[in-house]
């Protein structure tokens, strides 16, 4: 029989610090940069070169919040969650696109007056100075990351195709910074807006490689992981076991995941973020996956013995969160992974009720292991089966309420594909289930 630890329960401090860090280095910073433009180390020509470096300006710091953002920084994936982080990240993104259109639009303008040519004319004559060239060659990589990231393009898209293509963002990077050490004014106004605007830099190019390159390269050689066991699951869902040396201290924890890269079987630049599907234990990590892309279809195909490279853990689908007793649990496909290891969590007491969508019985991965652990906790699962179009509505405001009726006074755990994660979240406001209640991490794309 299960036997739970005593009820805990958790406060949302740590991921209040984690946005209240966020937004103070945000808007601290903006203000400093609005004091950088307007002592600039050499007066614009005229008015819309004026507004070209105020935006260039700001561009330059949302480019360096974008690093922060995609730098993986543990204080801020394991307190705020990969999904909300995954929004800022594209809202940064299309603010970005946005600047990288206004910011040369209004500086060719501005010469273009200047110069008393047309603003075409004017564009090969900035383009003879190789770091505005560099400029030019940067922004043309960010509108390419901007359409690939456009609903429509993604959806017709391969995840390991659309990575490859934001692959190019350091490339992108190291233009961008070349232009700025050659074109920028407003910070080169005195040895203190220099100091402040490299040291922002370095601390945003530092957290990326600190945390996606030089921590992940101790950790592997310090783990020495190794695929030790291949299980299909069902025609379309294996499990991969992963051992290794001391994964005691990776302190990975029920709910998170990781990022995976299998060096020998697959590229180097294929990468997949997989929820852990069992609790870790200090001796293996267990993966599950739906075999969707190419390189989860070819998860079957791993030979025992295939070096695995990982990142992580991420991801705030923990306990650590909980502000409730009770909790319900909610996945959706092949999301039932990290909600199954939460099951395993001693932390994660009280009454619990799992609600299982799945398109049919068979669909639903790892159901056995799902019921006896339910049974073990003397939990409730729900199997929601069927499809939408013959009028199943199972995350319907009515339909949750009816399920668990105490909805409101419970922490909400849900991983599911993006559309059902959007439904159950406009369910969970309509029931009046405040924000801190609500843990979510949805299928979408990460740099």
């Amino acid at each position: 029989m299960y036997t739970a630890t005593p009820p805990q329960v958790r406060r949302t401090g740590q991921s209040r610090a984690a946005y209240l860090t966020l937004w103070m280095f945000l808007l601290v910073n903006l203000v400093i940069v609005e004091v950088m433009f307007v002592n600039p180390s050499r007066p614009a020509p005229n008015t819309l070169t004026a507004i070209g470096r105020f935006l260039g300006l700001h561009l330059g710091f949302v480019m360096a919040l974008q690093l922060l953002l995609i730098g993986r920084v543990p204080f801020l994936e394991r307190r705020i969650g990969m999904d909300k982080l995954t929004n800022w990240h594209r809202w940064t993104g299309f603010t970005i696109f946005w600047l990288v259109v206004l910011h040369p639009t209004f500086v060719l303008l501005g010469y273009s007056r200047l110069d008393q040519i047309s603003f075409f004319a004017e564009i090969p004559n900035l383009a003879e100075q190789m770091p505005v060239l560099l400029g030019m060659i940067a922004a043309g990589l960010v509108c390419v990351m901007a359409f690939t990231s456009v609903r429509m393009a993604r959806r017709r898209m391969s995840y390991e195709a659309w990575h490859a293509t934001h692959m190019v963002v350091y490339v992108m990077i190291v233009l961008s910074v070349i232009h700025q050490v050659y074109e920028g004014s407003s910070f080169a106004s005195s040895t203190l807006t220099k100091a402040y605007w490299w040291g922002l830099w370095a601390f945003a190019i530092g957290s990326l490689l600190v945390n996606r390159l030089f921590v992940p390269l101790a950790r592997n050689a310090r783990h020495r992981l190794r695929v030790v066991a291949v299980v299909p699951e069902t025609d379309q869902a294996v499990s991969v076991y992963v051992g290794g040396d001391r994964l005691d201290r990776l302190r990975a924890r029920p709910g998170q995941f990781f990022w995976w890269r299998f060096p020998g079987h697959n590229s180097w630049w294929q990468v997949n973020p997989w929820s852990l599907s069992a609790a870790p234990d200090g001796r293996t990590l267990r993966l599950t996956a739906k075999a969707i892309g190419s390189t989860s279809a070819g998860l079957r195909q791993l030979p025992v013995g295939t070096r695995v490279y990982i990142e992580g853990p991420y991801g705030a689908l923990t306990t650590a969160s909980r502000t409730r007793q009770n909790a319900l649990l909610i996945a959706g496909g092949i999301g039932i992974t990290p909600i199954r290891a939460l099951l395993e969590d001693p932390d994660l007491t009280g009454d619990i009720v799992v609600l299982y969508r799945a398109r049919t019985p068979a669909d639903a991965v790892l159901i056995g292991e799902l019921r006896n652990l339910v049974q073990a906790r003397g939990a409730r699962l729900h199997l929601l089966t069927g499809r939408t179009t013959d009028g199943s509505q199972p995350f319907s405001p009515e339909s949750l309420r009816g399920l668990v009726p105490d909805i409101a006074e419970r922490d909400v755990y849900l991983c599911g594909p993006a559309a059902m994660a959007a439904t159950v979240q406009r369910s969970l406001r309509a029931l009046r289930v405040p924000a801190r209640q609500r843990h979510i991490e949805a299928f979408r794309l990460g740099v």
